[in-house]
């Protein structure tokens, strides 16, 4: 599978494990960074990774910080974008399975490398459900397209 990863520097060893992690399973993965501890802005992480899949340039994304929540936050501003914080397996499932998640968003101070595989490997491997969920995608999809915030 093709996936967008960004991260900040809250989440730079998350990054680094998920971008290993990622490659070790065998997907091709388009890594935006950050590539140091040095302090930057999280949305110009969250815009390049939205942007990958707005242009179908990837088919799921995964971003990360300290938190997840600034990262969760700004994603779910972009058009097109249906980003889950997720802290356990169940949620990365349920993201998927019912909400249609297409971005991943993990924090480096609650999710150790370990448990980013199994999120990751949850996430990635869940399809959507479509019926009712689908219904309610439409819902919050149909909002979107009538209050664009990009």
């Amino acid at each position: 599978m093709k996936i967008t990863l960004g991260a900040d520097h809250g989440a730079f060893h998350l990054r680094e494990a998920t971008l290993n992690y990622l490659k070790e399973n065998g997907h091709e993965v388009i890594d935006h960074g950050t590539y140091s501890t040095d302090s930057v802005d999280y949305p110009d992480f969250v815009d390049l990774v939205c942007r990958d899949l707005r242009e179908e340039k990837a088919e799921l994304g995964i971003l990360c910080c300290t938190t997840g929540l600034g990262m969760s936050i700004a994603a779910n501003k972009q058009p097109g974008i249906r980003a889950a914080l997720v802290h356990y397996n169940d949620e990365a499932s349920l993201s998927r399975r019912h909400n249609n998640a297409n971005v991943l968003c993990m924090g480096q101070l609650h999710t150790t490398a370990h448990e980013a595989g199994q999120l990751l490997d949850t996430f990635l491997s869940a399809p959507f459900e479509e019926g009712r969920h689908a219904r309610r995608v439409a819902k919050f999809t149909a909002w979107e397209n009538q209050n664009p915030t990009v």
